[in-house]
């Protein structure tokens, strides 16, 4: 049993996911399957999605998983499409697919500027170009772009991460304007710091657990449900006048 939303306008709804086999993108996946959604999600991580496909699919839910590395365009536009042939056109897009991996400023070429702008940025807005058309035609659609607190407290050693992560928004504020008239809202969903196995493995120390303790407002910890459950919202008919605006699920952290 679960006290949290049922939300009757997702059932039977396409929905698609990039990033979707681990982390923040498992728990959206998983999220919105239990909801009765048909979900297409795609990851780099062939293994992983494929077992929770399998996993879902088992107990009866609408989930199908394309290997895809986001950054080929070309081939994420065609999972995309592929998607569309099970499930019909997509009404709902998460562009969740991201990599905070640290760097230095002095040491970023424009070869690695142009990566972490494809991992982090580019494909989202290639695939709202991918699912727009179907939504016009539908008249109805909301894409959430997620965008991320670090740029807000200016979080050292990411900065290119940081830049893509700020300019999401921008393309959320942009793309709202290009298709709001048709019906497709645009939001951004910023999760703060979020205790997924990446973030448990690698950053989530003694010092990083003092931080989050004097920095957010809450007790406690921000988990990978957390975020999907306001994805929810902003994918339901519960959000239908809410557009171009950011969302903040972390905690309550200080400085953003």
């Amino acid at each position: 049993m679960t006290n949290t939303a049922r939300y009757p306008s997702l059932h039977g709804v396409p929905v698609v996911i990039s990033g979707g086999a681990s982390g923040i993108g498992e728990s959206l996946v998983r999220r919105f399957a239990e909801q009765g959604a048909k979900v297409g999600f795609v990851d780099i991580q062939a293994e992983r999605g494929d077992a929770l496909a399998q996993e879902l699919g088992s107990l009866g839910h609408t989930v199908q998983f394309a290997p895809c590395d986001i950054t080929n365009i070309e081939a994420y536009q065609a999972a995309i499409n592929e998607f569309a042939t099970y499930h019909g056109d997509a009404l709902v897009l998460v562009n969740n697919a991201a990599h905070d991996q640290r760097h230095e400023w002095s040491e970023v070429t424009p070869a690695y500027w142009d990566d972490r702008m494809a991992v982090n940025l580019k494909h989202s807005f290639f695939a709202t170009q991918a699912v727009a058309p179907g939504m016009i035609k539908a008249k109805r659609g909301s894409i959430i772009n997620t965008g991320s607190i670090s740029w807000m407290i200016m979080s050292p050693s990411i900065p290119v991460y940081e830049t893509a992560k700020a300019a999401a928004h921008g393309l959320t504020r942009a793309m709202a304007r290009e298709l709001g008239k048709h019906g497709i809202r645009v939001n951004t969903l910023v999760p703060g710091w979020i205790m997924t196995e990446r973030q448990l493995t690698h950053w989530v120390d003694s010092k990083a657990e003092v931080l989050i303790d004097e920095q957010q407002a809450l007790a406690g910890r921000v988990y990978p449900d957390d975020v999907a459950r306001m994805a929810l919202f902003l994918a339901a008919d519960d959000s239908a006048m809410i557009s171009a605006q950011q969302f903040l699920v972390d905690g309550g952290w200080a400085n953003t």
